[in-house]
């Protein structure tokens, strides 16, 4: 007679059920972690040495090897910078330009995605790629070649109001002659040729996240709203806006901490740091690094204050819309 044995248990098996539970649920971090070390090392540990360097003297490259000592000035930086009545001149414009590039981005990219949502296959894409084009276009050539249009002597624009009748043109401008007109010497034109470039470089992705958003809202529901006797703006603000709410949110935090930082733009058309009217926060904390005398140690400082102004203003508009979801 064969007897059976008992097989020996595994540690697998003797295994409780929630201790199981609990290597599951550490899973993903493990999985994470690489990418968690990587992330942490290309910017956090930039964003560490700036924020220490915000509390020292440096005003030479030899400080930054380490051959010479960092004198600690603490927060002395900081009250030197926000002391300087020209730090509010500076923080008006960036406001003042984030806020006017945001809402025409949103805008024109939103009409853009709600265009290309009504046409058909064929167009729709050749549209989107035709749009896609100013986004795929690196800042740095794209501004160059807007620099070129608005040149004063052969630029497109310049070409373009020699072209008007003098009488128009010295009735409505002024002046009848445009050569040599100086587009960037005035910073409301600065402003506006900038904001142009910027809005033109930008308003794609909008477009195409926006029309990303439309193909998941049920046609059923426009299709309803229509036949009720809505019209196309009554649609979109009782339908699909509130349905694209949060793809809204994540686009307009993402435009403001893009607008905020502009920086190879308005270095390119200015052509340095020379027009200090012009100045916004990201060039101005290059100016003081970099500019002789350097001082790298204020730049640093107002590049930890632009950080802390991106992180309160997301930070407040992340929470406005949680608690609109939640309300809703």
């Amino acid at each position: 007679m064969t007897t059976l044995t008992e097989a020996p248990e595994t540690p697998a098996a003797r295994e409780t059920p929630a201790r199981r539970r609990r290597r599951v649920d550490r899973l993903p971090y493990l999985l994470l972690l690489p990418c968690l070390v990587i992330i942490g090392g290309l910017l956090l540990w930039p964003l560490g040495q700036v924020v220490a360097m915000s509390f020292y003297r440096l005003n030479n490259v030899r400080q930054l090897r380490g051959d010479r000592e960092w004198p600690w000035v603490g927060l002395g930086n900081y009250t030197q910078i926000l002391g300087d009545p020209f730090f509010l001149t500076v923080l008006r414009n960036t406001v003042l330009f984030a806020v006017a590039n945001v809402v025409l981005t949103m805008i024109l990219g939103t009409l853009v995605g709600l265009l290309l949502n009504r046409l058909g296959r064929k167009m729709a894409t050749f549209v989107a790629s035709c749009v896609m084009l100013a986004w795929a276009t690196p800042a740095l050539t794209g501004t160059i070649v807007w620099k070129w249009i608005f040149d004063d002597t052969s630029g497109l624009v310049t070409w373009l109001f020699n072209a008007l009748p003098d009488g128009l043109s010295q009735g409505l401008f002024g002046r009848s002659d445009w050569t040599g007109y100086g587009w960037f010497n005035s910073p409301l034109l600065f402003f506006s040729i900038l904001t142009l470039v910027v809005v033109w470089h930008s308003f794609p992705f909008i477009a195409v996240s926006v029309l990303a958003g439309l193909k998941s809202v049920p046609s059923e529901l426009h299709e309803a709203a229509r036949v009720d006797g809505a019209g196309p703006w009554r649609v979109f603000w009782r339908i699909t806006f509130p349905l694209l709410r949060p793809v809204f949110g994540i686009l307009i935090v993402l435009s403001t901490i893009w607008d905020f930082k502009v920086f190879t733009q308005q270095f390119v058309l200015a052509g340095g740091t020379q027009d200090r009217p012009t100045f916004m926060l990201s060039i101005y904390s290059y100016a003081e690094a970099f500019s002789p005398p350097p001082k790298y140690g204020l730049g640093a400082a107002i590049a930890v204050i632009l950080t802390l102004i991106l992180l309160v203003v997301t930070g407040l508009y992340v929470r406005m819309v949680l608690k609109q979801e939640d309300e809703s």
